[in-house]
């Protein structure tokens, strides 16, 4: 059985460390490197990189904060933002990443996926998806452009069809963000996230509302994904890694100390 994954997230917009709620009203919070370096020695097990705003934006992340990630930490890291073309994720690979996660480009063109699969592998791309639970239908349904509350908008997929399609294009894995939970700390969405798992063969990652041990545990043990990615509770110092992965290990969960 392979370990499970804590993964910190780290939101980038302008070069630098944000975070907000719900996927809005964002607070710059700190430098880029000095994130990274603290997390490699804190227990994480790889970190991810959104650049925001780049999709929204339509452009590329800002590739200058990349390499110098890649010369201070030792665990892999997972980059994010308006990657559209092959070319832009063989550059990014090249500064030092070890994954590419994409989301908006991959609603706008699915056989991306397909691309960057015969190219770098499917273990090297990951397919992000902002899943948003709708009351009135009961449903969850795919959002795009959410680096920007003002441009965000949902797509004609609803989350786990999405989920189907994007494996048979050849995703590698894949993360869940739930929006509706995002920052919030009261926990993820276990009954979404255990309706994915019997629909995902690939390794799955959960983001979105982690606030205590418990919540990682609930993800893990009951949703059964592969991985929890969080960012408020590590950031502000509400969970210590290594002593979420002690809690972790004593309730029969396998983790990398």
């Amino acid at each position: 059985m392979l370990a499970k994954r804590i993964i910190p997230c780290l939101d980038i917009f302008n070069g630098k460390v944000i975070k907000g709620k719900r996927f809005t009203n964002h607070k710059t919070i700190g430098n880029v490197v000095d994130f990274s370096k603290y997390y490699a020695t804190s227990g994480a097990d790889e970190l991810v990189f959104y650049d925001i705003a780049a999709s929204t934006e339509n452009r590329l992340l800002n590739k200058s904060w990349i390499s110098k990630v890649a010369e201070s930490i030792n665990i892999p890291f997972c980059v994010a933002g308006g990657i559209n073309k092959v070319s832009q994720a063989k550059e990014i690979f090249s500064l030092g990443a070890d994954k590419i996660s994409i989301n908006t480009p991959a609603l706008n063109d699915p056989f991306f996926i397909s691309r960057l699969a015969d190219v770098f592998g499917s273990q090297c791309v990951v397919v992000g998806i902002d899943s948003w639970f709708i009351k009135s239908s009961n449903s969850y349904q795919v959002k795009k452009y959410t680096g920007n509350q003002y441009i965000t908008n949902y797509t004609n997929w609803q989350t786990i069809s999405w989920i189907e399609t994007i494996q048979k294009l050849g995703a590698g894995e894949v993360v869940i963000n739930v929006i509706n939970q995002d920052g919030l700390k009261n926990g993820y969405d276990i009954k979404q996230l255990s309706d994915i798992r019997k629909h995902c063969s690939i390794p799955l990652i959960v983001s979105g509302g982690a606030g205590k041990d418990q919540h990682f545990l609930a993800a893990l043990k009951t949703a059964k994904v592969d991985g929890v990615l969080a960012a408020t509770a590590f950031h502000k110092n509400i969970i210590d890694i290594k002593n979420l992965k002690r809690f972790l290990l004593s309730k029969g969960v396998e983790v990398r100390l």
